[in-house]
C-alpha cells in the first residue's frame, strides 16, 4: 500500500510517508491568499511516490507546481510558491523551520569564516539578544516566488560549489544593518540597526546586489559602479586593465573612459612607428572585463566611452554589430558615445562634423567637458587649420550611423557631456565629469591612472540604493528613510576595502552616493496617472523634489556631525548652487509645479556646514532588487502584467503589484504611443537628480509605415532628450513581439540594484 512507502528525510533518516503532513504544508502556505487552491497545487504536482523518495524532492515538486499556476488572474500563487520555497530554504539552512538564535548563528558562521569576525567583536551577548528580539521572521512570507529564487541564487551566503545555503532572508537584512551601524555610539546604535532593518525588510529601501550579497562576509567591496579613466599612454592603458580585473572580480560593473586614446596612423616616437589605433586596446579592455565571473554571482560587464568627434568614430560605432570579422569588432562590451550642444547644432543646421585624433588638437578634449564655449572656439579653430589631420562628415550621416547602430544593437548609449557638467554637483573647471558607468546613471569626476599605485589618479566609485516608491504611505516618510540610507551608505564607504589607492582616495575625498527609486510604474498606477499624457508631471515633480531635498538635508546634518567631505570645495554646492538653479528651463514648458520645500534655508545650511556627500541621487535600473521587493523595475513601464524571467531554475513569473485592483491604471510599455511623455518625466526627474538617469528609448515598428521606425523619429528623440536636459540614454528597445512581458537584463547587470 502507498502508506507503507518510506521517505528519506533531509538528515538521511527514513520514515513512513505521511500524505496528510504534505497536505498541511500546502494549506499553511495558502492561508490568507486569494484565488489559490491547495488541491490544485497538489494535483498539478503529479507526485509520483516511490520507496525512499526524498522529502526535499517532494517539496521542490510542490514549489514548482505552485509557481506554474502564477497568472494575471491568480497572482497570489506567487506568494504560495514563495512560502513553500521559504519553508524549503529554512530546512536547508537550519535543518528546521524555526531559525536559530541570532548570536548562536553568527558565532557558527564566523567560525566557518563565512561571516566577518567583527560582528562578534562589536556586539555583546546582550546586544545580540536585543537584535534577535527585533527579528520578524514572518516577513519572509512577504516575498514573491521570484524574490525567493533571486535570494537563493545571488544574495544568501552559500557554498556555490555544493549549493548549501546558510542563512534566511531576515537574518540577511538584520546583519547588513548590524554591519553598517557597527561604528555608531552604543546609546544610538541598536536603534539605528532596528530602524534600518525595518526599512529594508519591509521593502521601503532597496539595496543593491553587492551590499545584499557581501555585507556581513569577509569580502568588503560593495560599490556597484566603478569609473576608470584611461590616458593616451601604454602605462595608463595597462594600469586601467589591471584596475578592471581587480574590480570585476569583486562584483562591480565598470565604466571605462577611453576617449583620449589616439587614432590609428598617429606617429609614435617621431614617426619611428605608427599607432595601431583604438580597437586593439578596446580588445585588451574587453579581455580584462571577461577575465572574472564575479564569484559566480554574475559575469563581468563594462561600458566604454568615447567622443563622437574622434577620428576613428565610424569604425568605433560598428564595433558591436554582427557584421564584420573578429579583427574589427569588439562585441562583448557596450559603448557610450559622448555628445554636446555643438554636435546637435551641426545636425539641426544640416552642417558637417569634423573628426580629430584627440592628441593632435591640444586642449580640445579637456574643454569638451570643462568649458563648452572654449570647446567651440578651439573646435572651429582646428577645423580651419590645414596642418591638422582631420576628416569631415555630414552631421546627418554621422548621427544616422549612431542612431542605426543604437537601434540594431540596442546597446550604443548616449552621454550628453555638457549637461553632465553644467547641471552637476561638481565644478567642471576643477572636477569635470568625463564619463558615466555601465548603466548610464553615474556622473562623477575621474582622473587617469599612470600606474596602479598612482596617488594622483581618481577612480570613481558609486554606492547605490533606492527608495521603493510603491511602499511609501506619503512623501513625508522620505525624511526618515533619507536619514537612514545616507548614514548607512556613508558608513559603508569607511567599512569597505579598496584594492586600488586611486579608488580609496577619490571615495574619501568625495564620498559620493547614488540613491534612486524603484516601483515607479506601480506608483503612477496607484496614483491614477500615466506616463504618456502629462498627467503624472506634477506628481513626479513633487516626488523628486522631496527625494533630493530630504537627501541633501540628511547629508547636511551628517556634515554637521562629522564634517563635510574633504573636496566639498570642488562642488557647485559649495558655491551655493543647487540642482534647482541649473536645470534646463524647457522643463517649465510642460511642468508648472511650484517648489514645496524650504530650499533657501537648506541652501544657507549647506553653505555654512557643507555636505558629507558630493552626490546623493542617481536613477539606476533595479532589475534584480525590484524582484526582491516585488516592484516594477526602476522608472520603467512594465512590458506585460506578468513578467517572465529565465533562470537556471527555469521560467519564473512575476505579476505587477495589485494587478487585479489596478489593471486599468497600469500603462504597459508597448501601449505608450511615443517617447515624448516618458522623456518629459525623465526631464522633470533630472531637474532634481544630481547625477544621471538610466533612461531608455522604446520603439514598436508596427506603429510606423512599413513596420519600420523612421530615422527622422530616432533623431528627433535624441534631440528631445537633449532639449529636456537628459544627461544619458541607456537602452534602445525595439518590440519584436517575442519579448513582451520579458524584462531585458543588462549583461552582467552589475550596476543594477
Amino acid at each position: 500500500m502507498q502508506q507503507d512507502l518510506m521517505v528519506t528525510k533531509r538528515d538521511g533518516r527514513r520514515e513512513t510517508i505521511d500524505l496528510e503532513k504534505i497536505h498541511r504544508v500546502v494549506i499553511w502556505a495558502a492561508q490568507g491568499l486569494d484565488n489559490v487552491s491547495p488541491s490544485e497545487v497538489e494535483l498539478k504536482a503529479h507526485l509520483q511516490f516511490y520507496d525512499g523518495i526524498k522529502t526535499s524532492d517532494i517539496h521542490e515538486t510542490l514549489i514548482k507546481s505552485a509557481a506554474d499556476l502564477i497568472s494575471e488572474n491568480a497572482p497570489d500563487y506567487q506568494y504560495l510558491a514563495a512560502r513553500l520555497a521559504i519553508f524549503h530554504l529554512r530546512k536547508r539552512a537550519f535543518g528546521a523551520f524555526e531559525p536559530p538564535h541570532l548570536q548562536e548563528h553568527v558565532a557558527r558562521m564566523v567560525d566557518s569564516k563565512r561571516y566577518d569576525r567583527h560582528l562578534l567583536e562589536d556586539y555583546s551577548a546582550q546586544d545580540w539578544d536585543e537584535l534577535n528580539g527585533y527579528l520578524v521572521h514572518d516577513r519572509d512570507m512577504n516575498f514573491s516566488y521570484v524574490a525567493v529564487k533571486q535570494l537563493e541564487g545571488k544574495y544568501l551566503v552559500q557554498n556555490r560549489v555544493t549549493g548549501d545555503i546558510y542563512e534566511s532572508p531576515q537574518i540577511l537584512y538584520m546583519l547588513v544593518a548590524a554591519c553598517l551601524f557597527a561604528n555608531y555610539p552604543a546609546e544610538t546604535r541598536l536603534d539605528y540597526v532596528r530602524r534600518f532593518y525595518d526599512a529594508t525588510s519591509l521593502f521601503k529601501l532597496s539595496l543593491p546586489t553587492p551590499i545584499m550579497a557581501g555585507v556581513r562576509t569577509p569580502t568588503r567591496q560593495f560599490s556597484s559602479c566603478v569609473l576608470i579613466e584611461c590616458d593616451d599612454s601604454l602605462d595608463s592603458i595597462n594600469a586601467t586593465a589591471g584596475a578592471i580585473v581587480k574590480y570585476v572580480s569583486q562584483r562591480a560593473g565598470i565604466g571605462i573612459n577611453a576617449g583620449q586614446i589616439r587614432a590609428i596612423g598617429s606617429p609614435i616616437r617621431n614617426g619611428e612607428a605608427f599607432h595601431t589605433g583604438c580597437i586593439p586596446f578596446y580588445k585588451h579592455f574587453q579581455t580584462a572585463v571577461k577575465s572574472c565571473s564575479q564569484g559566480g554571482v554574475r559575469g563581468g560587464a563594462a561600458t566604454l566611452f568615447y567622443p563622437l568627434w574622434h577620428l576613428e568614430v565610424e569604425s568605433l560605432l560598428v564595433l558591436k554589430n554582427n557584421r564584420g570579422v573578429e579583427e574589427n569588432r569588439v562585441r562583448h562590451i557596450d559603448y557610450g558615445v559622448q555628445l554636446n550642444k555643438l554636435m546637435y547644432q551641426r545636425l539641426i543646421k544640416g552642417e558637417s562634423i569634423t573628426l580629430f585624433s584627440p592628441h593632435e588638437v591640444p586642449g580640445l578634449y579637456d574643454a569638451f567637458f570643462a568649458d563648452q564655449a572654449e570647446f567651440e572656439r578651439l573646435y572651429v579653430q582646428y577645423e580651419q587649420d590645414p596642418a591638422i589631420r582631420k576628416k569631415t562628415i555630414k552631421a546627418v550621416e554621422l548621427f544616422g550611423l549612431l542612431a542605426s547602430e543604437r537601434a540594431s544593437t540596442g546597446r550604443i548609449y548616449i552621454q550628453n557631456v555638457d549637461h553632465c557638467n553644467t547641471h552637476s554637483p561638481f565644478d567642471p573647471k576643477v572636477a569635470p565629469v568625463k564619463q558615466s558607468n555601465l548603466c548610464l546613471e553615474i556622473a562623477l569626476p575621474t582622473k587617469p591612472l599612470r600606474d596602479v599605485n598612482d596617488p594622483d589618479g581618481e577612480i570613481a566609485l558609486c554606492t547605490l540604493s533606492a527608495f521603493n516608491l510603491g511602499a511609501l504611505a506619503n512623501l513625508d516618510e522620505l525624511e526618515n528613510l533619507s536619514d537612514l540610507i545616507v548614514r548607512a551608505l556613508d558608513n559603508l564607504l569607511d567599512y569597505q576595502d579598496y584594492p586600488i589607492l586611486a579608488a580609496h582616495n577619490a571615495t574619501n575625498w568625495r564620498r559620493t552616493l547614488g540613491v534612486g527609486v524603484t516601483n515607479f510604474a506601480y506608483y503612477l498606477a496607484k496614483n491614477g496617472v500615466r506616463y504618456s499624457d502629462g498627467s503624472a508631471n506634477g506628481l513626479v515633480h513633487r516626488t523628486f523634489e522631496a527625494i533630493q531635498y530630504y537627501l541633501l538635508k540628511a547629508s547636511n546634518q551628517l556634515a554637521k556631525e562629522r564634517g563635510a567631505c574633504p573636496k566639498f570645495d570642488e562642488t557647485t554646492y559649495a558655491k551655493g548652487l543647487l540642482p534647482i538653479d541649473t536645470y534646463k528651463r524647457e522643463v517649465d514648458e510642460f511642468c508648472d509645479e511650484p517648489l514645496h520645500y524650504f530650499w533657501e534655508t537648506l541652501r544657507e545650511d549647506i553653505k555654512e556646514f557643507g555636505l558629507r556627500n558630493s552626490t546623493l541621487t542617481a536613477l539606476m535600473p533595479c532589475e534584480t532588487s525590484s524582484q526582491i521587493t516585488n516592484s516594477t523595475n526602476g522608472i520603467e513601464p512594465p512590458r506585460g502584467f506578468v513578467s517572465v524571467k529565465a533562470s537556471k531554475d527555469g521560467i519564473m513569473k512575476q505579476v505587477v503589484p495589485e494587478y487585479l485592483e489596478l489593471k486599468q491604471q497600469y500603462e504597459l510599455l508597448w501601449s505608450i504611443p511615443s517617447n515624448e511623455g516618458y522623456l518629459q518625466l525623465v526631464g522633470i526627474m533630472q531637474k532634481f537628480v544630481d547625477q544621471a538617469i538610466s533612461s531608455n528609448t522604446n520603439y514598436d515598428p508596427s506603429k510606423f509605415p512599413g513596420d519600420k521606425v523612421p530615422m527622422k523619429q530616432l533623431l528627433k528623440d535624441l534631440l528631445t532628450a537633449y532639449k529636456y536636459g537628459v544627461k544619458t540614454l541607456y537602452y534602445h528597445n525595439t518590440r519584436d513581439g517575442a519579448s513582451d512581458g520579458q524584462d531585458d537584463g543588462c549583461e552582467g547587470g552589475a550596476c543594477k540594484l
